[in-house]
């Protein structure tokens, strides 16, 4: 896909064109946070865990009237990095957050924005909106006829202004429109929804869990645990250990772990131990434990396979005791885990 070209950016046939429209009453937080976010996808994994990132990049830019910097509303500055001109094509567009008052009035208010838009969505874009932003995507006349959901304070302002919306306020993510390329999302908070379904949509899921990791989207109420995933381990020039660690990794549900291992190194017991701990960080059991457990997690992720059955593939042969190390490990159940992870996104409408 990724049409994007302008003025100022290469055309990048690897990346995924990101555009994220401000207009003066645009709230910075949202606008920030999906770029933060969205310059992560793909990177971001591999520089804080040192495994290999993502397949597919995305390349969000700031796009605004003109590239002049101004202050929205509140103040605060925005810096576009290209004019409604210039960006002439993109795979993804989103309206943030927009601070609207209940009783101003949108119609007519950004004729330039809305012609932008407009083009884009015909040109193939997806056009996307958080929170209040839906009333840009409605005054563009993009979501006549279409299903979508907004802030539920702003139900009433699309309603009496845009009737023709077939509005669904209490969902949190709408997909409408032919080829579902309009994407629209409830109050502030959803865009991190948002952000997930596309990472979701054009990298896939696996990608997205890695990023709702990364962030720590989703429930927090049992702190940060279930959201860590095993930091691969420093680089080292010890051939016998790299040896140990080829042989687990293909073998980690063995029933004696740590003596297959050192049979691999071709070391004594105490000799390996030594030489495993100072080469990886890890004490060998306790580098098994962990691969087992990140073993497990990738398959309650991505399966249905019942959790006593996964518990005898990562190589525990009692449930009860792969359940506590699981939940000493990530801090929640196997089977919170995968209700956690195995959907990251709320179902769209």
């Amino acid at each position: 896909m990724c049409h994007y070209q302008s003025m100022s950016t290469p055309y990048s046939p690897t990346k995924i064109s990101i555009c994220l429209l401000a207009v003066p009453e645009t709230a910075t937080g949202v606008l920030h946070g999906l770029y933060e976010v969205f310059s992560f996808v793909g990177d971001g994994w591999e520089m804080l865990t040192g495994w290999a990132p993502g397949p597919r990049r995305f390349q969000p830019r700031i796009v605004a009237t003109s590239r002049e910097p101004f202050r929205n509303l509140a103040g605060i500055p925005i810096a576009p990095e290209l004019s409604l001109a210039e960006a002439n094509r993109a795979d993804i567009v989103i309206v943030a957050d927009l601070a609207i008052g209940r009783d101003e009035e949108t119609r007519g208010r950004w004729p330039e924005a809305s012609d932008w838009l407009r083009r884009q969505h015909e040109l193939g874009a997806l056009v996307c909106s958080v929170c209040t932003g839906s009333l840009l995507l409605a005054e563009a006349g993009l979501l006549d006829g279409e299903q979508a959901t907004c802030h539920w304070a702003a139900a009433n302002q699309i309603r009496n202004r845009y009737p023709t919306v077939r509005l669904k306020p209490e969902r949190v993510l709408v997909t409408s429109g032919v080829e579902h390329r309009l994407v629209t999302s409830g109050g502030n908070a959803s865009w991190t929804d948002l952000a997930l379904y596309l990472v979701a949509r054009f990298c896939g899921e696996d990608e997205a869990r890695r990023t709702a990791k990364l962030f720590l989207f989703g429930d927090r109420s049992n702190g940060q645990a279930p959201f860590a995933a095993r930091v691969r381990p420093p680089q080292h020039d010890d051939a016998a250990v790299t040896a140990a660690q080829l042989w687990i990794a293909q073998n980690y549900a063995s029933a004696n772990p740590v003596a297959g291992m050192t049979a691999a190194a071709g070391l004594t017991t105490r000799t390996f131990k030594r030489r495993f701990e100072a080469a990886t960080g890890y004490a060998p059991l306790d580098y098994v434990q962990s691969l087992r457990i990140e073993e497990a997690k990738q398959m309650l992720e991505s399966s249905d396979t019942p959790i006593d059955d996964i518990s005898a593939e990562s190589g525990y042969s009692e449930p009860a005791a792969f359940r506590r190390l699981f939940k000493r490990s990530t801090g929640i159940s196997p089977l919170q885990y995968r209700q956690r992870f195995r959907q990251v996104l709320p179902p769209p409408g």
